[in-house]
């Protein structure tokens, strides 16, 4: 660790408080959970005001209307974070939770313990709702956190995570529970991943390019929250109306988001009634429709899709759509483009389904239900911490559980080994 980390005494003092943390009774961490939450509400007027300084910022750098849907805090979105808090503060704590218990022919009891991961660094863009959601769900499940926003939020972010911190002393915890990095440098993110010893995990939140330099870079086990690539597939054997709504609430109603769609395949034998069903209402509520030739023949209006479009996150009302010949296209189609979030098939045919729920190898697959209930919360996690597409340890929305690990304790009698 070099010395002229300017981030180390924040890490220090993060450290220390995770010790605390750890042991800190259930109880006594709901409570603070519980002021948080008041303190969010009591505070709107100053979290607004903040959040409005950055809202000029970013329309002044002409950041696009995608980006600052999901920078905005407006009064039902403040009211979700302190809703979401309480929710945290409700759920079973994990620490100390005996996962298996076994006995030994020589006498000696094993116990598998959830225990905390320590301290926990968090890179993140855009959404301020990460200052809470990352405070709370760290601060439930035992961890300290140290948390570095985008510049985009820096105004919001501080006035959020400052009510934290007067939470966290008023009912006896360390403010150094939940720390937020007090520059934009970019120097910072750096500086992050190399506090090996002070951060047990790191987790980047945004684009390719941020995951991409913090898995690089860090010296700590990185827990990545993977791009949103995510596909809905209508099958021949479906319902067209109930095909029409998933479709139009997974790319509609709130684009912005990683769970949105951004690829619909469609079989070729409803094609025609699909599509012109969905056509219209898409168009109609602003949808760019980029489709491949058969696409094109039905809807000339449409843009042609080229092979980048398959593999785009749009995060914005863009849709690419593909008619396919089979199942097993469509699946070939997703595990080739897609980035293993979240896709969904729409069929009546439970046989069909179930093929799709075993074969797309995504950290959440759907059978005739929309992508955007990808989400911590909607999970009943209360919030998450972030969507992980990794394979080890974590999948989908990461809430308590996934920022714990665990010990064994072993229980003798004066047992030796022979």
């Amino acid at each position: 660790m070099s010395s002229d980390n300017s981030l180390l005494p924040l890490a220090r003092a993060a450290r220390e408080a995770s010790r605390v943390l750890a042991v800190t009774p259930t109880e006594q961490k709901n409570r603070a959970l519980l002021e948080i939450a008041d303190h969010l509400e009591r505070s709107a007027p100053a979290l607004h005001q903040a959040n409005d300084l950055d809202l000029q910022t970013a329309r002044a750098m002409g950041l696009s209307p995608a980006l600052i849907d999901r920078l905005t805090l407006d009064s039902k979105r403040l009211a979700d974070l302190a809703r979401a808090v309480r929710e945290v503060a409700q759920l079973p704590d994990p620490v100390g939770e005996v996962m298996e218990e076994w006995q030994r022919p020589n006498g000696l009891r094993l116990l598998k313990r959830r225990t905390p991961l320590g301290t926990v660094g968090m890179i993140y863009e855009s959404r301020p709702n990460v200052t809470t959601e990352a405070a709370s769900l760290c601060l439930k499940s035992g961890n300290a956190c140290l948390l570095r926003g985008g510049k985009e939020a820096f105004h919001t972010n501080t006035a959020l995570a400052v009510r934290i911190q007067e939470a966290l002393v008023l009912t006896g915890l360390p403010q150094a529970c939940v720390q937020l990095v007090p520059t934009t440098d970019r120097k910072a993110v750096e500086e992050m991943c190399h506090l090996q010893g002070y951060l047990d995990l790191i987790i980047p939140r945004g684009g390719p390019d941020l995951i991409h330099a913090v898995a690089s870079m860090a010296r700590m086990p990185v827990l990545r929250h993977g791009a949103g690539i995510c596909h809905a597939y209508v099958d021949h054997e479906t319902d067209s109306a109930m095909a029409e709504e998933i479709v139009f609430n997974s790319k509609v109603s709130r684009p912005s988001a990683c769970n949105s769609l951004e690829t619909l395949l469609v079989h070729e034998s409803v094609a025609k009634e699909v599509l012109g069903r969905l056509v219209p209402r898409l168009e109609a509520a602003g949808v760019e429709l980029r489709g491949d030739d058969t696409c094109r023949r039905l809807y000339p209006r449409m843009k042609a899709a080229t092979e980048q479009d398959w593999f785009a996150e749009y995060l914005d009302l863009t849709l690419s759509v593909r008619v396919v010949k089979s199942l097993d296209e469509a699946i070939d189609h997703i595990e080739h483009y897609g980035s293993h979030h979240s896709d969904v098939i729409v069929t009546t045919n439970a046989s069909t389904a179930e093929t799709f729920l075993a074969a797309v190898q995504s950290a959440v697959v759907y059978w005739n239900a929309s992508t955007r209930f990808t989400d911590g919360g909607e999970f009943g996690f209360g919030a998450e911490i972030g969507i992980s597409t990794e394979k080890i340890h974590a999948r989908g929305p990461m809430g308590l559980n996934e920022l714990t690990t665990y010990k064994y304790e072993v229980r003798g009698q004066g047992q030796v080994r022979i």
